[in-house]
């Protein structure tokens, strides 16, 4: 069983930054993918970016391309979100996800078999 702790949200000013983090605890020796995704009010969980271990590959979605940058720490077990240039829109809860296992797929809920809390992040204009 993985678990997954988020930090580091808050508020902030538009044009401000944040870093969250996310610890991973349990039986895995290591995981594969973490990610983040985020999810509004009446809105669907949307994925915002991922990190593979196997060669350090990211993924990100087009709204945060040259915003935030996804990195993990050498245990591979933290997932970090460095969030700069940001923006009201960028206001929504995040959550942090793992996969044990390897896959192609980084960009949709059902490639994650474990989530964070989430933690709120306020982008005010």
């Amino acid at each position: 069983q993985v678990q997954l702790v988020e930090s580091g949200g808050g508020l902030v000013q538009a044009g401000g930054s944040l870093r969250l983090s996310c610890g991973a605890s349990g039986r895995a020796s290591a995981y594969y993918a973490m990610a983040w995704f985020r999810q509004t009010p009446g809105k669907e969980r949307e994925f915002v970016a991922a990190h593979r271990a196997s060669g350090s590959k990211t993924y990100y979605a087009d709204f945060v391309k040259g915003r935030f940058t996804i990195s993990r720490d050498s245990t591979m077990r933290t997932v970090y979100l460095q969030m700069d240039s940001l923006k009201p829109e960028d206001t929504a809860l995040y959550y942090c996800a793992v996969r044990v296992t390897q896959t192609d797929s980084f960009y949709t809920r059902d490639s994650y078999s474990a989530w964070g809390r989430g933690t709120q992040v306020t982008v005010s204009s």
